[in-house]
């Protein structure tokens, strides 16, 4: 164990997580106590307290991290405070209880780099998330920030930066995956009096890079705008429910003035640049690039037909070139560290770190960075410790609502573009939802499905009807009323759909559907054919039963249902009433003898 630190001449840092969901479980209110019980022990000399963005493991929160001994403590709540200061201040062992376990009955991890979730990742877009105070453009600085912009616009033309984004491998992380070079050089080409420059922070994943490492968007906004040139103003588009990372933004954006870094003549080049935030309604269809830009400029976010492509007309009809928020927050560390040591991460055409935020039934979830091409088994169980309890880890569905669903057989999948494409799933916003035998794919396909359809703009009719009629389908395949003409008819529906939709939602849109019957065909025969969902989950075909020959009357499964439909003495037979039953499922969950079935 990690001896813990003393009095030294070194102040000691604890980094406390300020990130959303750390709020959510009251890091806020720990921080304070913190300080306090700091304070109040005259310690503020020897130890001080960062408020830092996410960690990662938001579902350890609230996340403490103590410098220079990386002592990791999760669920840090005000009344473990006083212990840990105590502890700590006395020079004692970190305390064990506090520490983190994979499981009950397992050794306490002390280093927050030890953690099984942290070991495989190589953090270049969060390298600095759980580390800066997000409020402070000093610490931001002292932390490498702005160096890249530094060298940018001392020591490199526009074309020699757009050489090294090319150089570099980058390719945009908002799904799409094109080459940042190569769209920062077609906009340069492109003449116009004025061009502008956005960066799309809609995702999950943007939200926590804003919240905490703003600055490092700001720095590849400029560096963007410098390269593509002729380019006075830039918009961060932020969805309104941000709440947080829209503060935070604000406040490094009037940092960064105030610090020459945004305005007229930026650090004395005679370049100008100026950012401004803005805020969208929050709508999925504003993820597409036209449809944002619309919403932008006050009008109601629907997408338009191309080309012209932005980079042409773009926002109020002048050139644009729009990047995802993770996009440059790679730009900064690649002209601070070379074009180089980005491109030997990653495998084939897919170079450099991505982030994924990795959820569902897997032991440890959250915001994971690793080099591109690690495959999805390594994603699963090696980072995220494979699915939750005994459960076995049936498949996973990659890109968000219109990703693909892939079964365990294709687990070695490479995470990479084409890679990922070739199967019929999308790097998309960068979501890993795994799921286990507990899962019904049928109504997973169902559940995507009627996202996508509900956020359809309605502008063209694919989109529009053909995903309100594929919808409709499944929904009566998942009641048990479904046909086996209605499978073909759901592939013929998704081709068509992909071929046709005026965007990339409607292209993407069919995915969940088409992938399911690819590799899942069985379920969907199972719910036609049988009117049977193995997993339990489509309530009109699922029935539970307790086994009488196996049930031994120990009362499990009562005491977990959560409407009383379960009855039954001590020690004998068991009775599900199949009338108030609600199909949940979590008696066959709980039952330490299986004794429980469902048909």
């Amino acid at each position: 164990m990690t001896a813990h630190i003393t009095a030294s001449d070194k102040v000691a840092i604890i980094r406390i997580c300020t990130g959303s969901g750390c709020v959510m479980s009251g890091s806020l209110a720990a921080a304070e106590r913190l300080e306090e019980a700091i304070a109040a022990a005259g310690a503020t000399d020897r130890v001080r307290v960062v408020r830092t963005g996410c960690h990662g493991l938001c579902d350890l929160g609230p996340i403490a991290v103590i410098d220079p001994d990386d002592i990791f403590y999760p669920g840090v709540t005000e009344e473990k405070v006083a212990a840990i200061i105590d502890s700590f201040l006395g020079g004692g062992a970190p305390i064990s209880e506090y520490l983190y376990r994979v499981t009950e009955d397992a050794e306490p991890v002390t280093r927050y780099r030890d953690m099984p979730f942290n070991r495989l990742q190589h953090r270049i877009v969060l390298r600095n998330c759980g580390i800066v105070d997000p409020e402070s453009i000093d610490d931001a600085r002292a932390h490498g920030l702005y160096d890249g912009l530094g060298r940018a616009l001392t020591r490199m033309s526009p074309q020699q930066v757009i050489d090294e984004m090319k150089a570099s491998g980058l390719r945009g992380r908002g799904g799409a995956g094109f080459p940042t070079g190569v769209k920062w050089e077609s906009g340069r080409r492109t003449k116009s009096d004025e061009k502008y420059v956005i960066a799309n922070g809609g995702a999950f994943i943007n939200r926590s890079i804003m919240e905490g490492d703003p600055h490092s968007v700001l720095e590849g906004m400029i560096v963007c705008a410098y390269a593509v040139g002729d380019v006075r103003k830039g918009y961060i588009y932020v969805r309104d429910e941000y709440q947080l990372a829209v503060r935070r933004l604000e406040l490094a954006v009037e940092a960064a003035r105030q610090a020459g870094l945004l305005g007229n003549d930026i650090s004395g080049s005679g370049f100008d640049f100026d950012i401004e935030i803005r805020r969208g309604a929050g709508a999925f269809i504003c993820g597409e690039s036209t449809a944002l830009m619309f919403s932008i400029e006050g009008r109601r976010g629907m997408p338009r037909a191309t080309p012209p492509h932005s980079v042409e007309a773009g926002l109020f009809g002048k050139p644009t070139v729009m990047n995802n928020v993770e996009t440059l927050a790679n730009v900064g560390w690649i002209l601070s560290n070379g074009p180089s040591a980005y491109a030997e991460l990653g495998s084939g055409g897919s170079r450099g770190t991505k982030v994924f935020a990795l959820t569902g039934k897997v032991r440890s979830g959250g915001l994971v960075e690793v080099p591109m091409g690690v495959t999805v088994d390594t994603l699963v169980h090696e980072v995220g410790g494979g699915c939750s309890g005994d459960a076995v880890c049936k498949a996973v569905q990659i890109g968000g609502p219109s990703g693909g669903c892939l079964p365990a057989e294709l687990f070695d999948t490479p995470m990479d573009y084409e890679a990922l494409e070739a199967v019929g799933a999308v790097v998309g916003c960068s979501e890993i939802v795994v799921m286990d035998e507990h899962d019904c794919m049928v109504d997973a396909a169902r559940y995507s499905l009627s996202f996508t359809q509900a956020e359809s703009c309605g502008k063209c009719v694919p989109c529009r009807i053909g995903t309100k009629r594929m919808l409709e389908i499944v929904t009566r395949i998942c009641k048990g009323e479904g046909q086996m003409s209605d499978i073909d008819t759901l592939e013929r529906l998704g081709v068509d759909i992909q071929r046709s939709s005026l965007c990339g939602l409607g292209r993407t849109a069919p995915n969940p559907v088409l992938t399911t019957l690819r590799y899942f065909r069985h379920e969907f025969e199972e719910h036609i054919v049988d009117r049977r969902c193995r997993a339990g989950q489509c309530k009109e075909i699922s029935t539970f039963r307790i086994i009488a020959e196996v049930c031994t009357g120990c009362g499990v499964c009562k005491k977990h249902c959560p409407v009383d439909a379960i009855s039954g003495i001590a020690q004998e037979t068991h009775i599900i009433a199949d009338a108030l039953c609600v199909k949940c499922g979590l008696c066959e969950l709980h039952c330490p003898f299986e004794a429980i079935e469902h048909s």
